[in-house]
């Protein structure tokens, strides 16, 4: 499966074999042992190191549902008549299709796949930068895409990337992304990653966006088990970043937590600022379950539970 998609996730890796993710992980070690593969963060990849970047078809397979349960949470930060930019990205042409039905929406983007899920959305104007087409995402780079977006000014940018630390921020494999994801930037009041938490702690060749540029990083709930990413998403929180959490998956494996806010709606789950109490004596994960539900006492942690699965 990676020699034909270029990467996996250990999730699609266990529904295919029909095991766990633990049993699957082990293997992928195993497999890594022998020189076949690289692990990363929630699946593997073919061995390359730091500046191997998957194209569109390998990246499109990859943690679908959890694109699918962010995107449906950004969407609600878009509101009526607002003028944003989206990057390239398999998780922003995810949003892009959610966008088509935000009525006066201008979207000013890079990506030929963003502006194809909106070509035909009636109350949404596309602007496309120039620039160069990059094959392997769909994407215009280069001076022209730089140059178009200058003195451009929106109220909020969505971006995407290879991987995301609360050290260097957002990231990316490719120098010519890289530099447009940076122009994007510029040309916004206000910063949104859009990251899967297979994304977390994964580090790349490329800064596109440090940490104390990033308003909001929207993301999935991550597994019990990932306390590197539960620890990953404490850290940007402690350096003021707010998180947006999608419950869970919107697909077959859905949990009970999974939630999709509408266009035109605030996501509700937001990670709050630094100077919350934290719970010391559990793990991070514990830690970042009791920052999204917030220090309250039993009962009313337990009917706050119970309200946002009925969400």
């Amino acid at each position: 499966m990676v020699r034909a998609n270029g990467a996996v996730s250990l999730r699609e890796l266990a529904r295919v074999v029909q095991t766990s993710e633990v049993t699957v992980r082990r293997d992928v070690r195993a497999l890594e042992a022998e020189g076949l593969l690289d692990r990363r963060h929630g699946g593997a990849v073919l061995p390359g190191g730091f500046t191997r970047e998957s194209g569109f078809p390998q990246k499109s397979h990859l943690a679908t549902a959890e694109k699918t349960a962010i995107a449906d949470l950004a969407a609600g930060l878009v509101e009526e008549g607002e003028a944003i930019v989206v990057g390239a990205g398999t998780t922003t042409q995810e949003l892009a299709r959610r966008l088509a039905r935000v009525p006066g929406l201008t979207v000013v983007t890079n990506s030929l796949l963003v502006a194809q899920a909106l070509a035909h959305a009636n109350r949404v104007e596309v602007v496309m930068t120039g620039g160069t087409l990059r094959g392997s995402n769909y994407a215009l780079v280069g001076s022209g895409a730089e140059q178009s977006l200058q003195g451009l000014r929106v109220s909020r940018a969505f971006l995407s990337g290879s991987g995301l630390t609360a050290e260097r921020g957002l990231s990316t494999s490719n120098m010519l992304s890289a530099s447009v994801d940076r122009a994007l930037v510029q040309a916004a009041a206000e910063v949104v990653v859009l990251a899967d938490h297979t994304k977390l702690g994964t580090d790349t060749m490329f800064q596109t966006v440090p940490t104390d540029v990033i308003t909001r990083l929207v993301t999935d709930e991550p597994p019990a088990h990932d306390d590197r990413a539960a620890t990953e998403l404490q850290a940007l929180a402690d350096q003021g970043v707010q998180i947006a959490v999608a419950g869970g998956s919107t697909g077959p494996n859905a949990g009970p937590g999974a939630e999709s806010v509408p266009a035109g709606r605030q996501p509700r789950r937001d990670v709050p600022l630094p100077g919350q109490r934290r719970n010391h004596g559990a793990g991070p994960g514990q830690q970042l379950r009791s920052a999204l539900l917030g220090e309250q006492p039993p009962g009313e942690r337990a009917a706050r539970v119970a309200d946002l699965r009925r969400r």
